[in-house]
């Protein structure tokens, strides 16, 4: 099980791989959203602002996530860390209901070539 530093990091490193990116999916990073990622085996949640292609004001608190944000992930901590380093796919991952996520249809429609 990875740990809440591991996490912090590995959505550190998802958020500069996106600040990285071209063509879709930077267009698809550059919504302007409030997020949230429960790592549900260390009962923790990330808030965050999505903007400018990149995940920003990231804030960490223990429990379910204080509010609704527009774009809502969950997952195991261990599946966050192997997401971000590429060892999951996250079609498959959400397919077997290892990750979670939950967001309006056109924010959907647009995460597409994200995921």
């Amino acid at each position: 099980m990875a740990n809440a530093e591991e996490c912090r990091e590995a959505l550190e490193q998802l958020s500069r791989n996106m600040a990285k990116s071209t063509g879709d999916v930077r267009k698809a990073s550059s919504l302007d959203r409030s997020l949230s990622c429960r790592i549900t085996d260390l009962d923790l949640t990330f808030t965050g602002q999505l903007r400018d292609g990149r995940i920003q004001d990231v804030v960490a608190a223990p429990g379910p996530p204080a509010g609704k944000s527009e774009i809502r992930l969950a997952m195991s901590s261990d599946d966050l860390v192997a997401l971000v380093d590429g060892r999951l796919a996250f079609a498959s991952a959400w397919a077997s209901g290892r990750v979670r996520l939950e967001a309006g249809i056109r924010d959907l429609l647009r995460l597409r070539s994200l995921l």
